[in-house]
């Protein structure tokens, strides 16, 4: 895909348009550089009939907490006996007509702190699209994401 973009055409690529999305991207980015000795866990639920697990966004909000806080070992779920390490915790649920939910929790001993955004409506995928599709006109060829259509700085 790249060598039929790159050099030839502009386009915006990423696994979620939702503006609010992009914002929490960037809130993770900063709590995880803040809190990278914290336990991590991510979660995120979908509506019943999605079929990958852990989602694109998912994936994604897992690659920026490895940027800020260093590559740990993924754990899909949690079962049986098993002291935690310096794991990233991830947990999928597919239920019902969900739309889209992530939260990313970072814990130590007497306090939590808890991110999340929540999509009420798949059309906040299509204004976010939309957005996209208009800023990328008479851009220069090349990749770009939602932080770049948002004027985003990486943090």
């Amino acid at each position: 895909m790249e060598k039929a973009i790159i050099g030839h055409v502009p386009a915006v690529i990423t696994t979620n348009f939702s503006i609010g999305v992009a914002i929490f991207q960037q809130l993770v980015r900063e709590s995880a550089r803040l809190l990278k000795d914290y336990d991590i866990e991510v979660i995120e639920a979908h509506h019943r009939n999605k079929l990958d697990a852990p989602s694109g966004t998912a994936k994604t909000i897992l690659q920026i907490i490895e940027e800020e806080a260093g590559t740990r070992e993924k754990m899909y779920g949690r079962e049986g006996m098993k002291k935690r390490e310096n794991e990233i915790g991830v947990h999928v649920i597919r239920g019902g007509d969900i739309v889209g939910d992530h939260k990313v929790m970072y814990s130590k001993n007497f306090e939590t702190i808890e991110l999340s955004h929540r999509a009420y409506d798949r059309s906040v995928f299509a204004s976010g699209a939309v957005m996209a599709a208009r800023w990328v006109v008479g851009k220069k060829p090349g990749i770009y994401g939602m932080n770049d259509v948002l004027d985003l700085k990486k943090i």
